[in-house]
């Protein structure tokens, strides 16, 4: 393990099995399709894993499964080949289908996805895992068990701009990092079983924690309001603590007229947006700074010196996120590597969860990672 600028780099796992951020090489063993793959939920988001896999080729045969006759049969007016059921029964005791991706929602994760590997199949969970960390445990040792691919859907993590931050961060060219602050706002979508940390946190602290190198905050705080009468918390702002005075801040909202999806990292030497709404241009490194006077005779002295200097756009190749998860998930099927974003993956994001919401429930008291949270 390499320590740079205060972060503890640790390489993901699929850099540990022989390929670059979870993107395959073209080999016959990785590339080969499965058998049949199989997307439950057809809401928001689960048409967008159906088109990747139909259109990446991953699998020889694609089942769509929902209640809503409604949602089956405008998928399948989208793909002609598609099969559908409303019947997750038929998903799991299909012998053809080898992985099944549950884009359900989210209270309904842990139920599907132990049915799944209770029938011996792969499964990629949409994000979170699941709504509690003991959840998120059983599932994680209940693939061990059955020695199947557990994969979470963190996708910003496989996304060319949040990799290149990494990287960036790990080359050392901001320095040492001081904080970190995400905004995901917008108006709408609003959630009924999950308040907005669960539902848009997720992913800036996915992104956070792939940024500090897979390291956990030591400490975690959030503070967020119900504006409906619901007590579903549709704002809020989470506070991560982690070693070395690192500090994180997430900002939150369903409420928001503008539509924000940036995250700054500020460095002793450098400072870094990712602007992910920005057509062109996502990253840019600013080479600005401030410099205090270790020693002083006067006044003047004391004064703190301003550094601004040149802004530097990083080229970055973009390729769909999602694409690069659906390949991923079928190379890990195929080759038993474990994945990037996999079963502890989902459990470290949802203990933060867990905290910030014990956080919430408390007026934002500042939780412990290590305490047992109820």
């Amino acid at each position: 393990m390499n320590e740079l600028n205060g972060i503890d780099m640790v390489k993901p796992a699929a850099v540990k099995n022989g390929y670059r951020n979870g993107l395959s090489k073209e080999n016959k063993e990785s590339q080969e399709p499965l058998r049949g793959v199989a997307v439950v939920g057809l809401g928001y988001w689960g048409p967008n894993w159906v088109r990747n896999f139909q259109q990446g080729q991953f699998a020889r045969r694609i089942v769509a499964c929902d209640l809503d006759e409604t949602r089956r049969k405008h998928v399948s007016q989208l793909y002609s080949d598609l099969e559908t059921t409303s019947r997750f029964e038929d998903v799991l005791s299909d012998p053809d289908i080898e992985g099944i991706v549950v884009a359900t929602p989210v209270s309904t994760h842990y139920k599907m996805a132990r049915r799944a590997l209770e029938a011996n199949k792969s499964v990629l969970v949409e994000k979170p895992l699941s709504t509690s960390s003991q959840e998120a445990q059983e599932l994680l040792d209940l693939a061990r068990e059955r020695k199947k691919i557990l994969m979470v859907g963190h996708t910003f993590e496989y996304s060319a701009p949040v990799l290149k931050m990494r990287e960036i961060i790990a080359s050392g060219e901001l320095g040492d990092v001081f904080y970190v602050s995400s905004v995901r706002a917008n108006l709408g979508l609003f959630q009924r079983d999950v308040n907005v940390t669960w539902d848009l946190a997720t992913h800036d602290i996915s992104i956070i924690l792939n940024l500090m190198g897979g390291r956990m905050p030591e400490a975690v705080s959030c503070q967020g309001e119900s504006h409906y009468g619901n007590g579903i918390e549709d704002v809020a702002m989470l506070t991560l603590r982690f070693e070395r005075n690192i500090i994180a801040f997430v900002h939150v909202s369903w409420l928001d007229p503008d539509k924000i999806r940036r995250t700054t990292v500020v460095g002793s030497r450098k400072m870094l947006v990712y602007d992910d709404l920005a057509t062109q241009e996502k990253i840019r490194i600013y080479d600005k700074g401030v410099t205090a006077q270790k020693y002083y005779d006067t006044f003047g002295d004391f004064q703190f010196s301003y550094r601004y200097g040149d802004i530097q756009i990083p080229r970055i190749e973009e390729r769909e996120p999602l694409r690069c998860e659906c390949e991923h998930f079928v190379k890990c099927i195929r080759t038993g590597a474990t994945p990037t974003t996999d079963g502890a993956n989902g459990l470290r994001v949802v203990s933060v969860l867990e905290a910030a919401n014990y956080s919430l429930r408390r007026g934002g008291l500042m939780v412990p990672l290590g305490r047992a949270l109820r």
